[in-house]
């Protein structure tokens, strides 16, 4: 399928590298983490007795970030596939508001939809939301394009992370904590950034409540409907926040 799109966008070739230009240096700042992020999680698949083709495999076709971590421990326990689809959705319910988010941004986009879906990463989605398409440029090329981008530097990573492992020891003590540092690193960035900080506050403080209500093995989920029922309860007046930032 991605072949045929990329087929498709086949052309000028001038413009074409133009735009691919564009979107590499706007997919900057996610290949400088997710290099390093999939090294992390090929060295911890390969301590675990995975090899590169694993690493690849789970890049390419699963490319969940965080879940990928909690995948190796799944694998290497030998878990049933019961508890992986259920840990899945525990671990990676926040994606089906992400999806719900990006439904008018994502219409028209034909078949790279399918694509965009997959690849609608926690770093990709932020990107989506707070840095506006070039001016000139087809949106839905250039949502494609990163999100390939994007992909690519997590397969490269994870790749180069599992040939590291196999000929260098390594101590994967707290590699799986490197996600977490990764969320944090964004909540701060969009925080300094952003003029709007409501949402961030519903966001944190959503999650502490229902932390202390549910308890640390059941709290994602309802965290995550507080916080889609809160934000759709104000979305009016962030819209009109937004509208007057941009004038």
């Amino acid at each position: 399928m991605i072949i045929a799109i990329l087929s498709a966008f086949a052309g000028d070739w001038f413009m074409r590298i133009k735009f691919l230009k564009t979107v590499f240096i706007k997919s900057l700042p996610v290949m400088a983490g997710y290099l390093i992020l999939g090294m992390g999680f090929g060295i911890l698949l390969k301590a675990n007795g995975y090899g590169v083709i694993w690493a690849l495999a789970m890049s390419v076709f699963v490319y969940a970030g965080s879940m990928q971590f909690v995948g190796v421990s799944l694998i290497a326990a030998g878990a049933s596939l019961f508890s992986v689809a259920l840990t899945t959705l525990m671990v990676n319910a926040r994606h089906l508001f992400y999806g719900l988010s990006m439904i008018e941004r994502y219409q028209g986009a034909g078949r790279k939809k399918l694509y965009l879906m997959h690849a609608l990463t926690d770093e990709t989605y932020s990107l989506a939301c707070v840095d506006g398409v070039p001016q000139g440029v087809n949106p839905h090329w250039y949502y494609f394009f990163r999100s390939l981008f994007d992909q690519l530097y997590w397969v490269a990573g994870s790749a180069v992370g599992s040939l590291l492992g196999t000929v260098l020891p390594f101590d994967t003590a707290g590699i799986d904590f490197s996600m977490t540092a990764l969320f944090v690193t964004v909540y701060i960035e969009q925080w300094l950034t952003g003029r709007e900080h409501r949402p961030a506050l519903i966001g944190i403080g959503s999650s502490v409540l229902c932390l202390l209500v549910f308890g640390r093995d059941g709290f994602l989920i309802p965290s995550m409907v507080v916080i889609t029922a809160l934000l759709l309860t104000i979305r009016k007046p962030l819209e009109r926040a937004a509208k007057n930032d941009d004038r």
